[in-house]
């Protein structure tokens, strides 16, 4: 539920208000769109929350000019239904985690830019934040400010895009997003390689995506008989040249099938949404990034049952028990490897206990110190989210 009290203007001028009033008091505001993500990261002590839900709608769509602008407070679905209708996507593919944390409602565009969430197509087009063209947003003062532009080619000075964008809310309250889209492949397909162990199946990934095949996603399903999955998005004659012609290269790691059309699209989405996981609900799950080699190595040193490598081993998510034991075990592996993790969902008394995320070097906190200082001067925007304050 939400903290305390709630407000949800349908204006950016109510939005600005709410947090000026915020920052007058001194008091803190746990920011959010729908709430889907609120498990996420540190609890937030607020007794008010902002919430952007009503904030909602798409205030410009150019598909001629692959650009999309929509109120932070947009469901996703909202704005991929009004894609589709041009044979358009998203690029960075957002997951949809309504299912991990057991929410109600979709996830909003703006929860999406400010935890910066990407798909598996990040190892091909890159994350959410390479594609974010403009934000509007109010910052920890109330006032209103704008980075970036309506177009492809904006040069507009200091680009705060990328700052705000896996921000968490908190360095300012994003009201409005503006989206590089693309045109939807029209056909897809995914080269299955049975493997006898991570680290082959891992090589296979490493292979797939050294070929000349254009591969656009490429994860590894654990289990008795791992699976190593590599995607292939295309105009339908070449996804079936390339798969054939991907799947006679990967044969030397194992039996190599090919899944096509909805099921190869199904398939991609549990790995997405991160449910080939198959976390129990009372599980904590965790997200490790490492150097892709490194990754079934963090997967053996947790000592967890349950991993799913995704970006080619360089994304690992895990699920176990929700205890500082576990917790520390992927604390450990994943400094061993000389990668980062993320708490992503666990209670809220772990989450509250313990590090959600790995601490800064001492150069790289200043620097985010003195930024905190000018966008959010009082510290009333999710303080605590990311870290103990």
């Amino acid at each position: 539920m939400p903290q305390g009290m709630l407000i949800a203007p349908a204006e950016e001028a109510g939005v600005a208000a709410a947090v000026a009033e915020a920052a007058a008091a001194g008091e803190p505001l746990a920011i959010e769109g729908r709430g889907t993500k609120r498990a996420l990261l540190r609890p937030v002590q607020a007794a008010r929350t902002l919430s952007l839900r009503n904030l909602s709608g798409i205030t410009l769509y150019r598909p001629q000019e692959l650009i999309l602008s929509a109120r932070a407070g947009t469901p996703l679905p909202e704005i991929e239904a009004a894609l589709a209708e041009h044979g358009q996507q998203v690029i960075a593919e957002p997951p949809d985690l309504t299912g991990l944390f057991g929410a109600t409602e979709p996830a909003t565009i703006g929860g999406l830019v400010a935890t910066n969430l990407s798909g598996p197509r990040r190892i091909s087009a890159g994350a959410m934040r390479d594609h974010v063209m403009g934000i509007r947003a109010v910052n920890g003062l109330g006032e209103v400010f704008r980075s970036g532009g309506r177009v492809l080619k904006n040069v507009t000075g200091l680009d705060l895009c990328k700052l705000l964008t896996g921000a968490h809310g908190t360095l300012g309250v994003i009201t409005e997003v503006t989206l590089k889209v693309l045109p939807a492949t029209e056909a897809e397909g995914t080269v299955s390689v049975a493997v006898p162990d991570l680290e082959t199946g891992v090589q296979a990934l490493s292979a797939g995506l050294g070929s000349p095949y254009g591969v656009s996603g490429a994860a590894l399903l654990p289990g008795p008989t791992p699976r190593a999955l590599l995607r292939i998005e295309e105009f339908a004659e070449f996804v079936a040249y390339r798969c054939g012609r991907l799947r006679e290269a990967l044969g030397r790691f194992g039996e190599a099938s090919l899944v096509e059309g909805e099921e190869s699209r199904a398939l991609w989405r549990r790995v997405r949404d991160a449910e080939a996981l198959d976390a129990a609900p009372e599980e904590a799950i965790w997200r490790v990034s490492v150097q892709p080699s490194a990754g079934p190595g963090v997967a053996v040193a947790a000592g967890l049952d349950k991993a799913l490598l995704d970006w080619g081993g360089g994304l690992v998510w895990l699920a176990g028990p929700a205890t500082e034991a576990a917790h520390g075990r992927v604390m450990a592996a994943a400094r061993a490897a000389g990668g980062s993790f993320t708490l992503f969902r666990a209670p809220e008394p772990l989450r509250a206990a313990v590090p959600v995320l790995p601490e800064e070097a001492p150069a790289l906190a200043e620097i985010g110190r003195r930024v905190r200082a000018v966008m959010d001067p009082k510290g009333i925007l999710n303080p605590g989210r990311m870290r103990a304050a």
